[in-house]
């Protein structure tokens, strides 16, 4: 009796210097967020008086609350309906009608996040009646309705400038801009004559003899790149593997050494046309297998949708999916749950950062990824490459534009759209083998993300790795990892005969 008085103490204990230890952190997080609001409305002034002097035009950003003259001089460009803004894409002779995630330029403000955080924790804990926490998830609902009423007004001036190059006939901005990086490797795509078409960089790995049986798709996660799987699994695969299989690994849309255009949106379209046109096409890839990390894990889901019949397996590493609730506006749920806006733990503040604050992003890759050679030498130099340059090479050599757009239109915008994936995956492709990895030391992804997946695919093979967070379930066990990866493939080979 007396021993489960004393669990029942400490239980109680422990709750309160949780709690406690989370108003903290709120607090914290409230004063250093409400100054970083403020230095992106200031660093918003200074970014377009700069992108005046040095291209004599402002540079339209996400803090634009309305576009009433450019809309009436371009047309209706973007469309907002219910919440979902979606906008009219023009290339050749054929009109699209594209989705965009609103999290671009619809945020809801610090204060009501950390309030609605704050009572759910509450209720959560007992300090709150249900009827308490009741009315405070109807006021979270009201205000979230307001919002959704807002969004669904708005014409951002973002959108629309980035699209009159496309539809309106005017040149697209430079490229480099004056903010990005204009070495070889970031901006030779530019060089090439006019006339050829655009290509992802993709690292690809023949068998010696050319005769290879089935190709294999590998795709990186956020400010990543194609290093992140040739440095690691590539140089591990056995013999066999290397004369068995194609292996190709390409930098994404905007990142590493690919194309970074300045007007394109990277929208999950442009980034899976991107990797059709650079690789599938290419190379005349019929069936394949696709293994993909964290962000990647999307665009390996919207492939393998679209060519359903020709994957065999997917291998997704830390998926970034996240179940949406009943009455919730998935693109902000999302964002609350990537990005919660709290000093700790470090990663969610490095992550709050680049969701949030659009300028704040863009400083720290004109001081980051403009001058990218300079940090790579700079670490080779003083750590002896005891730090992975492979990983900072993917970190430093993207610009702002690209990461900006790719996180809140990938991530956040598929949002309502990874749960069809998902099922189509479970029900349309019955041979094709799901496997998920996961570390539990994930700070940036939970591994309820991954477990969220295997409950969507039954069927799917969930691992979980003891001691491996977002980047070590790669980096560090390359050798068992490509062991992994290369039983199974060979089961998936075996299933589909």
């Amino acid at each position: 009796m007396i021993r489960l008085e004393v669990k029942r103490g400490g239980a109680a204990a422990r709750s309160a210097v949780a709690m406690v230890g989370r108003l903290v952190n709120e607090v914290v997080s409230f004063v250093l967020f409400s100054a970083l609001d403020l230095l992106d409305a200031v660093l918003c002034l200074v970014f377009k008086l700069v992108d005046y002097a040095f291209e004599s035009k402002w540079k339209p950003c996400y803090c634009s609350s309305s576009a009433r003259e450019m809309i009436t001089s371009s047309g209706n460009i973007l469309i907002s309906e219910s919440g979902k803004s979606k906008i009219v894409f023009l290339s050749s002779t054929k009109l699209h009608l594209e989705e965009i995630s609103d999290t671009l330029y619809s945020r809801p403000p610090l204060l009501f996040d950390i309030s609605r955080s704050t009572m759910m924790d509450l209720r959560s804990l007992g300090f709150l009646r249900r009827s308490d926490g009741a009315a405070a998830l109807a006021a979270a609902a009201n205000a979230k309705r307001v919002r959704k009423s807002t969004t669904a007004l708005t014409i951002n001036s973002a959108i629309v400038e980035m699209l009159q190059g496309k539809i309106g006939g005017k040149q697209s901005q430079p490229v480099p801009r004056w903010s990005d990086c204009a070495c070889k490797r970031c901006s030779g795509w530019c060089l090439a004559p006019s006339s050829s078409r655009v290509l992802l960089y993709a690292h690809s790995q023949f068998p010696p003899d050319g005769a290879a049986v089935e190709d294999v798709l590998f795709i990186h996660g956020f400010i990543s790149s194609s290093s992140f799987w040739t440095e690691t699994v590539f140089p591990n695969f056995s013999d066999t593997a290397k004369s068995r299989y194609r292996l190709f690994a390409m930098d994404l849309l905007g990142f590493g050494r690919s194309p970074k255009p300045a007007d394109s949106l990277y929208t999950l379209r442009e980034h899976v046309d991107m990797i059709e046109r650079s690789v599938l096409q290419r190379h005349g890839v019929r069936s394949f297998h696709i293994v993909a990390h964290s962000l990647g894990s999307i665009l390996a889901l919207a492939l393998a949708v679209k060519y359903p019949d020709a994957v065999r397996s997917l291998t997704l590493l830390a998926p970034p999916y996240f179940p949406v609730p009943k009455g919730e506006q998935g693109t902000q749920y999302v964002l609350r749950r990537v990005a919660q806006r709290r000093v700790w733990p470090l990663i969610s503040l490095g992550a709050s950062v680049a969701c949030w604050y659009e300028h704040i992003s863009r400083t720290v890759s004109l001081l980051m990824c403009k001058h990218h050679l300079f940090w790579e030498f700079i670490f080779r130099f003083f750590t002896r490459n005891r730090i992975r340059t492979f990983l900072m090479e993917g970190f430093f050599c993207h610009t702002h534009n690209a990461a900006w757009h790719t996180l809140h239109n990938v991530i956040c915008g598929t949002a309502g759209k990874i749960e069809g994936y998902l099922d189509t995956v479970r029900d349309r492709m019955p041979s094709c083998a799901v496997t998920i990895l996961h570390g539990t030391d994930d700070d940036l992804l939970p591994v309820g993300c991954s477990s969220a997946v295997k409950a969507r695919i039954p069927r799917a093979d969930l691992r979980v790795i003891d001691g491996k967070d977002h980047i070590t379930i790669v980096v560090g066990r390359q050798k068992a990892f490509a062991r992994e990866l290369e039983l199974i493939w060979e089961a998936a080979n075996l299933k589909a005969k």
